[in-house]
């Protein structure tokens, strides 16, 4: 009894290869043209306070709708020392947990613990900002502000750091809800990609007499440094980008009068959030877009310096034996 050979599959034919690929090329095109197009029109939009004030917006702290002078140092300064409190914060607490997850964690544990650290992304941040204002400020007024305002009292420099009023919003504030926000983010990525390093080289490694933190430092975060640094370059966009909880607990003040991390502020996302449905069109409106167009801007350079720091550490690999 002879069997009947299986008729070999039919392949697609190069008609259907080349559709596939024009359209993977139309997508990528695509996603470029929307970008250049986000730029334009915000170029555009901005146009008038660009034309008014030129790079001199950047260095302005006057913020006067009536009067109609406009300056984006508030705003900028609260982004960016706002995300760096931020980073400062969730960096070290998103690697414990990642390291802790992967090398030290009972299996038990692992799970639950995980998701339970995942499902703080899930939160809105319409949450997190009610419950900073709430909850969060005044606590952080009562016993962090007041106590180190005592104790700094009177002290060159670092008494003006601490100064303020004791009320609980501000830079700080603002600056640890995002690291709240953001650690869910990194330290995902953080744990996924330290998975990802093989066992071999771990189990090598303690073959050798190394230590947990030997490993880590000298085998997993060698093997996966460009997805740690890109989870840290997703938990900064993500603090650039937010607006509903800074717009909480910063406090929204258009002045700089100190570089206190208790001091009242303003950020790009939450001037834009409270003064763009009422900006009037002309200058005020200008403005705005002029912050938007700093804030793409901003963004840009992050990514770009993330990408130069990727080629530094890999021209760095295999200096070292």
């Amino acid at each position: 009894m002879t069997s009947t050979p299986l008729a070999p599959a039919r392949r697609s034919g190069p008609l259907l290869d080349r559709l596939f690929g024009w359209t993977a090329l139309s997508a990528a095109w695509l996603t470029l043209l929307l970008l250049v197009a986000i730029l334009g029109s915000l170029i555009v939009g901005a146009w008038p306070a660009i034309e008014k004030y030129g790079l001199g917006f950047l260095t302005s702290t006057t913020w006067d709708p009536v009067k109609e002078e406009f300056g984006g140092l508030v705003m900028i300064y609260g982004t960016v020392a706002t995300s760096l409190i931020a980073l400062l914060i969730a960096v070290p607490v998103s690697f414990g947990i990642a390291l802790f997850l992967t090398e030290l964690s009972p299996a038990w544990l692992k799970r639950p613990l995980g998701t339970a650290i995942e499902l703080l992304a899930a939160v809105p941040s319409i949450v997190y900002g009610m419950w900073g204002l709430l909850v969060f400020g005044p606590i952080l007024a009562s016993y962090v502000q007041k106590p180190l305002q005592s104790l700094f009292h009177g002290v060159p420099y670092m008494g003006a750091f601490f100064s303020g009023p004791p009320v609980g919003i501000g830079i700080l504030s603002a600056g640890i809800i995002l690291a709240i926000m953001i650690i869910p983010f990194i330290a995902a990525v953080m744990r996924d990609v330290f998975e990802v390093t093989p066992p071999l080289l771990k189990e090598s490694a303690y073959g050798l007499g190394a230590t947990t933190w030997e490993v880590v430092s000298s085998v997993v975060l060698p093997y996966t440094k460009t997805g740690v640094v890109g989870g840290i370059m997703l938990g900064l966009g993500r603090a650039l980008g937010e607006t509903m909880a800074v717009t909480f607990v910063i406090g929204n003040m258009n002045q700089l009068d100190s570089l206190s991390v208790f001091q009242a502020a303003n950020s790009i996302t939450s001037a834009l959030a409270n003064e763009f449905a009422e900006a009037g069109e002309g200058l005020h409106q200008a403005s705005l877009i002029y912050l938007g167009l700093v804030l793409f801007f901003i963004t840009f350079v992050v990514l770009s310096l993330s990408k130069l720091l990727l080629a530094q550490l890999r021209k760095g690999e295999g200096t070292k034996s």
